[in-house]
């Protein structure tokens, strides 16, 4: 199951350069035959980075040692929320959570967006798989979280102990929807100026992607001051 996750993750890098150059070439060329491939690459490479995230997480999971992501940042005896946390609780973790929002929101954007000139939703969408392709062969290349250990330890080494609280469960998350999110408002002004179309409707076209980024990012920075504030006692400094 790691290794179907680790090749997922090497084939979503592949689709992400292929959306990054066929849907744009589309758009400039105004091809809607290959603008039409962008939505569907953008919809795969969710599901295939989607994959690999839950092949991470079923390792934690099931503690399997094997994975030196999983020995450095978990243990056989750790709480099932500590488990699934940890997935995100080390630098290879988060961004593999990282790449994974900001397919997300490619795909939501060739879902929901359908609607958009074709020209601008191929190159909003080639731009964010430019940003895609970096940060995934970062992660295959420099921050791998799929490296094996062999022969397995017996044992793993245990999550930070700061980062042992509930609040972190769910504070990276909606941190990362709402960092990551306004990616996809940049491709889209990025889109919009590769051809040449910056209007009054270009504005509604981002508006509500700058909500959704804007909201979640609140949420994020709300509850990371609570956790601070009450759980870790920093209130007492202040």
């Amino acid at each position: 199951i790691v290794e179907i996750g680790h090749y997922a993750l090497a084939l979503a890098l592949v689709l992400s350069l292929f959306q990054a150059t066929v849907p744009l070439w589309g758009a400039l060329k105004r091809d809607d035959v290959l603008v039409a491939l962008g939505p569907q690459a953008a919809v795969a490479q969710l599901l295939l980075i989607a994959l690999s995230f839950a092949a991470l997480t079923y390792a934690y999971l099931v503690s399997d040692f094997s994975v030196s992501n999983v020995y450095e940042n978990s243990h056989t005896l750790k709480p099932l929320i500590y488990k699934w946390s940890g997935v995100w609780g080390n630098h290879e973790g988060s961004m593999l959570l990282w790449v994974l929002i900001l397919a997300l929101f490619g795909a939501g954007v060739a879902v929901f967006s359908r609607r958009l000139p074709s020209d601008i939703l191929g190159a909003t969408l080639a731009v964010q798989a430019m940003i895609a392709a970096a940060f995934l062969a970062f992660v295959l290349f420099a921050s791998n979280p799929f490296l094996r250990l062999g022969p397995a330890p017996f044992e793993g080494r245990d999550l930070n102990p700061i980062l042992q609280d509930p609040g972190l469960a769910i504070h990276p998350p909606l941190l990362y929807l709402g960092y990551v999110g306004y990616s996809i408002v940049f491709s889209f002004a990025a889109g919009a100026l590769i051809v040449g179309r910056i209007d009054a409707a270009f504005a509604r076209m981002i508006r509500p992607w700058n909500l959704v980024a804007w909201i979640t990012l609140t949420l994020g920075i709300a509850m990371g001051s609570y956790w601070a504030y009450y759980e870790l006692g920093w209130g007492g400094y202040w």
